[in-house]
């Protein structure tokens, strides 16, 4: 059987106070409490630590080089528990972040200066992925997600919401006209996601109603990620529906404009940061969840 922290701490506070009587005291224990603990400690060490005599403890030869082991360790526990109550005060570690490229690029990636100010010992890792991970397999802390929420394993906090919009450079608008209906949308290069199915279908209002609130789009460019598309629209290869968090600057400027602006619904993707339901969170995952919540939501 192996030694427990709880004999090892009796020992050594027998040792300092100089009886198993004054022991018992410091600790809030019985005298025979403390006494089996010693006399287990010596079971399993198959070994005679101290010599009692009614008058006195005294360490034998193995019970002092054991004391002195037993300190080291009894040390060390109390200084990784110093350390991870200063964590809680001042967070620190590695912190392994997820997101699709155009929410890092545009939505993470600006606001990181201002979190590592104020959290400078926190050893941020960001990875891009388009489609969703798995956090275990990926060892990620925390992942962020856009769009509704499938996996019931994941706990989520919400960061806010994006509208959708249908976009166009003005430069594509100038080669090939603008749509005035959404059927004209049959005569545009329309750029769209290779999967899933789910983002090419715009958020517009077809003629009568016949499509509700969704209109189907068949690419003829499609890709990956977003901020491809959002590239390409800029470059005038087509017509686009991307979220606010990654064209707001491109409306703000020009670069692109809004098209059929009567005909979109307002439809909003949610956005969360997500990790597994069974983590103990740890400050610099709590840290960087309120950091983003504060200035998302």
């Amino acid at each position: 059987m192996k030694t427990t922290i709880e004999e090892l701490v009796a020992f050594r506070t027998v040792v300092d106070t100089g009886s198993i009587t004054a022991a018992a005291e410091q600790l809030g224990h019985t005298v025979s409490g403390i006494s089996r603990a010693l006399s287990r400690l010596e079971q399993k060490l198959d070994t005679t630590l101290m010599r009692r005599t009614t008058r006195r403890l005294e360490l034998t030869e193995e019970g002092a080089a054991f004391l002195q082991r037993t300190r080291a360790i009894l040390d060390a526990i109390d200084d990784a528990e110093e350390q991870m109550a200063a964590r809680r005060e001042q967070p620190a570690g590695r912190l392994r972040v997820n997101a699709a490229s155009p929410f890092m690029l545009h939505a993470i990636v600006p606001l990181v200066p201002e979190f590592r100010k104020l959290y400078p010992q926190i050893s941020l890792e960001l990875d891009t992925d388009d489609l969703p991970i798995d956090l275990l397999e990926r060892r990620t802390d925390i992942a962020i997600r856009i769009g509704p929420l499938r996996d019931s394993t994941l706990h989520a906090r919400p960061l806010g919401t994006h509208r959708l919009r249908v976009l166009a450079s003005p430069a594509y608008l100038e080669a090939h006209g603008k749509p005035r209906k959404v059927t004209d949308l049959a005569d545009h290069a329309l750029l769209g996601f290779t999967q899933p199915e789910s983002l090419n279908r715009w958020p517009l209002r077809g003629e009568n109603g016949i499509h509700g609130d969704e209109w189907p789009i068949a690419p003829t460019l499609a890709a990956s990620s977003g901020e491809t598309l959002r590239q390409l629209a800029l470059a005038g290869a087509g017509i686009v529906c991307l979220a606010d968090f990654m064209t707001a600057a491109d409306r703000a400027s020009g670069a692109l404009v809004q098209v059929l602006a009567k005909e979109t619904v307002d439809v909003r993707q949610p956005v969360n940061a997500v990790y597994y339901r069974n983590t103990q969170l740890s400050a610099r995952i709590t840290s960087f969840l309120d950091f983003l919540t504060q200035r998302m939501t």
